[in-house]
């Protein structure tokens, strides 16, 4: 499993947009700062955001981004799939669309249980979770399995 940078970085900044009080947007150069993202890389990420439905952008000297819908609505998949798309793929095809001949036949059912396991994680925790440290107690079981923080 490999996130992005871009991946890492958006949901970054769509947790500190979670945590923002209010309907205020938030400018772009301001989040990019309070995350330490580079301006214009957020700048094309947050255009990934909107288009994916995360995040509303507002013009003028007022304007700024904010969530589009509530952070306890929108998953860390929602966010990697808007700047990143499927969450597994093989050969850029989804996992059933995979298909392998003699011994390596079974590759696809362990490419498929992989997708399943991350959208587990990734489908079960909200911006809100982050921002209000409340992971849920399957993703913090599998955090605090000993081999979970062993480098291999």
């Amino acid at each position: 499993m490999n996130i992005s940078a871009k991946a890492d970085y958006a949901i970054c900044a769509a947790v500190a947009l979670a945590a923002t009080d209010g309907d205020a947007p938030v400018k772009g150069e301001a989040l990019a700062r309070s995350q330490d993202i580079p301006t214009k890389f957020l700048e094309n990420i947050l255009v990934d955001l909107r288009q994916g439905g995360v995040v509303t952008s507002h013009r003028g000297p007022e304007g700024g981004y904010r969530l589009d819908r509530p952070a306890d609505e929108i998953t860390l998949a929602d966010v990697i799939r808007a700047v990143d798309g499927p969450l597994a793929s093989i050969h850029g095809d989804r996992p059933e669309a995979t298909e392998y001949r003699g011994a390596a036949e079974e590759l696809q059912t362990v490419w498929v249980a992989l997708r399943a396991s991350m959208r587990a994680v990734l489908e079960g925790v909200t911006l809100a979770d982050v921002v209000e440290r409340r992971v849920p107690a399957e993703v913090l079981r599998l955090a605090r399995e000993p081999d979970a923080w062993m480098r291999r």
